[in-house]
């Protein structure tokens, strides 16, 4: 061999050995880290299934968990079957996260990491479908705080290019059950369980909800009152915030329920009963208050048990001129729908910021006529569809970005959050007893039969244009709806299509209320002083003559 050639093989093996080893350290940096989660025998005895996550963040001051949002920290997820007591569970750069697809995007740096285990629920249900789901437990569907579920302590990382092996969190701690605010001379709260919604799914299902009193009512107990049931998310705090106690001067949120104590001892405030619903389902915080094939039969739930345990222990009028209704963005969309499905029942509603009532405009998408739900194309271009924006129109959010944190959060509709319960309520059942989405929760492809389904059962707009002859007379002067223009999530596009048709009633004519608030966000509308105010006027118009208003003290 000539020296030439052996320079030559030195050269060739030298380049192989460093492409090896470029190659090496690839795989190193992207294959090899990645994070074991465990529970220990000591915090859960029993295998699980359900949800584990990492969650991983820069900011100390509060646990990574409660930092999880669509503008939060990253997240990643993995279902677990029959999970034992401190068997790993690896997340990898294979697992889907938000608002990075992958551990593997996680830039080099130092980091506070949590492990988190969410338990879910065999449900059996008596259509015959099997559903692994997490049960509410009164925390409101926020899996994060749900009693039970077990996560780590913060653990301090660091993360290089040069940096691989294992990242171990130990899940030995459980979040303690919640503590349900007691009764007071002014608040009273009910939960019982539900017989139809716990024969539906197989499991103890509870209905609640949390009454405020008037002035006066223990001091008259032969004066009945109207009541105004406010819909809107799970909460067990007073009605429209309500605070009899001088609060710390820098709690706003304490002194905004403070200030309404005073207006409701006060001489100009009405007599009447404010009532707020507690119907979380396995599927979010609130079921929506319709019967639906996933949720199952909350309309009548709430018709049928609710309101009369509600009716039977509290001195109301039960007659449809005293009852009204309201509630803002899920609460304007609930309040608005059991008045249309129940129009005989309700004797009015003020909807603030309904969640979409006619879904040509759900949120910004078309999902009749577009496609696909994270995008629109006209010729080669293809814009993102939007989700939030901010009053002056700028865009904060898109639909494929708020989709794939609930993909991250939980597969199946499981996230616990907006979108996947608009599928949840809306949608049929598919052949795994699960869901049947609208729209692909990775590519965004809409199911234009989904869709269909939607129109047929749950498009307001559409129900009330294929049903005015038959409710229009039971629905005259009681739809109230307002809306700022500039909606944070465009909320107000689908209203205006509502307007158009109630504009269009004769015979008879809808006599009600639409109104827009100019360059206004989410949730605009008549503040709490100003509702119970223009309730006060509407009951009163609407009595029989003979009734007497004893309540007018």
């Amino acid at each position: 061999m000539t020296q030439k050639s052996k320079r030559f093989e030195c050269f060739s093996l030298l380049l192989i050995l460093c492409m090896v080893f470029v190659s090496g350290c690839v795989e190193k940096r992207g294959g090899e880290l990645r994070f074991e989660i465990i529970f220990p025998e000591s915090i859960h005895t029993d295998p699980i299934s359900g949800r584990v996550f990492v969650m991983i963040t820069e900011n100390k001051s509060r646990e990574p968990r409660f930092q999880i949002g669509t503008h939060g920290i990253p997240f990643f997820g993995k279902n677990i079957k029959n999970l034992k007591p401190d068997e790993p569970v690896v997340i990898d750069k294979k697992e889907f996260g938000y608002p990075l697809k992958s551990i593997s995007e996680i830039p080099p740096g130092d980091y506070y990491v949590q492990g988190f285990v969410n338990l879910y629920t065999k449900f059996e249900r008596s259509d015959g479908h099997v559903l692994w789901m997490h049960n509410d437990q009164w925390e409101g569907q926020r899996w994060y705080r749900s009693p039970g579920n077990l996560y780590s302590e913060a653990k301090k990382i660091n993360i290089s290019e040069s940096k691989t092996g294992v990242i171990r969190l130990v899940c030995d701690h459980k979040i303690p059950p919640v503590k349900i605010p007691p009764d007071t001379e002014w608040v009273k709260r009910i939960k019982f369980k539900s017989k139809m919604l716990s024969e539906f799914w197989g499991q103890p299902i509870y209905l609640g909800a949390t009454v405020l009193l008037p002035m006066g009512y223990d001091e008259k107990p032969d004066v009945y009152y109207p009541v105004n049931y406010i819909q809107g998310h799970f909460s067990l705090r007073a009605p429209y915030g309500f605070q009899p106690k001088e609060p710390d001067p820098t709690n706003r949120w304490a002194g905004w329920g403070h200030e309404f104590y005073k207006f409701w001892i006060s001489d100009e405030c009405p007599r009447m009963l404010l009532v707020t619903f507690q119907h979380p389902c396995p599927y979010y915080d609130d079921s929506y208050g319709v019967n639906s094939p996933n949720t199952g039969p909350y309309g009548d739930a709430i018709l049928e048990e609710l309101i009369p345990m509600v009716e039977q222990k509290f001195r109301i009028i039960k007659k449809p001129y005293a009852r009204v209704l309201s509630g803002g963005s899920t609460g304007g969309w609930i309040s608005l729908a059991l008045q249309i499905l129940h129009p005989e029942f309700f004797g009015g509603t003020w909807s603030l910021c309904p969640d979409p009532v006619d879904f040509r405009y759900f949120q910004c998408v078309n999902i009749y006529k577009d496609e696909n739900a994270y995008y629109k194309k006209g010729g080669w271009v293809k814009t993102p569809t939007s989700s939030d924006r901010s009053p002056d129109g700028i865009v904060r959010l898109t639909y494929r970005q708020r989709n794939h944190m609930e993909l991250a959060m939980g597969t199946n509709c499981r996230s616990g959050d907006q979108i996947d319960i608009f599928q949840a309520v809306f949608g049929p059942i598919g052949s795994d007893g699960y869901v049947k989405p609208l729209f692909d929760k990775k590519t965004g492809k809409i199911d234009p039969e989904v869709a269909q389904y939607w129109k047929e059962h749950y498009d307001l707009r559409y129900y009330l244009e294929n049903n005015w002859d038959l409710i229009g007379d039971d629905l005259k002067e009681k739809i109230h709806i307002y809306v700022g223009d500039m909606d944070t999530f465009y909320l107000n596009n689908a209203v205006v299509l509502l307007e158009d048709f109630l504009e269009s009633t004769e015979d008879p004519y809808y006599h009600g209320v639409v109104k827009y608030g100019d360059r206004e966000p989410h949730c605009w509308g008549p503040d709490r002083k100003e509702l119970l105010k223009l309730f006060k006027k509407h009951i009163i118009n609407n009595a029989p003559d003979e009734e007497i208003h004893s309540w007018l003290y």
